[in-house]
């Protein structure tokens, strides 16, 4: 697993989704206020629906712009993060796991246009 990730979330059918072909990922939506958390992370970013580029880590990261906090498990087997910059909470999914081998205490984003 890497120490750093990234992907490129995009809007599909009105959805935040993201694919990742080396963990077996195709139009991976974010739902249950993540979605809405993204909304807000891109709200700066041109054309961010076309796809924008979220870097991500279990650990502070120089040029890390954003941090959401664990909450709880589910019995869905998702995880629920908050974001107290945002003041609002985001429901993660298992393809979480693909990622990390446990739940991170915090995640550290990064979001940026796309290199043209």
């Amino acid at each position: 697993m890497n120490a750093i990730n990234v992907i490129a979330p995009y809007k599909w059918q009105g959805m935040w989704v993201f694919d990742d072909e080396r963990v077996g990922l195709d139009k991976e939506p974010f739902v249950a206020g993540a979605d809405t958390l993204i909304d807000r992370i891109a709200v700066d970013i041109p054309a961010a629906a076309s796809g924008f580029v979220l870097i991500f880590a279990s650990t502070p990261f120089p040029g890390h712009q954003h941090r959401i906090d664990w909450l709880r498990t589910d019995d869905d087997g998702g995880n629920w993060y908050y974001s107290d910059e945002f003041g609002m909470e985001g429901w993660l999914c298992p393809a979480l796991f693909k990622y990390f081998e446990k739940a991170p205490k915090q995640i550290y984003v990064q979001a940026k246009a796309k290199a043209v």
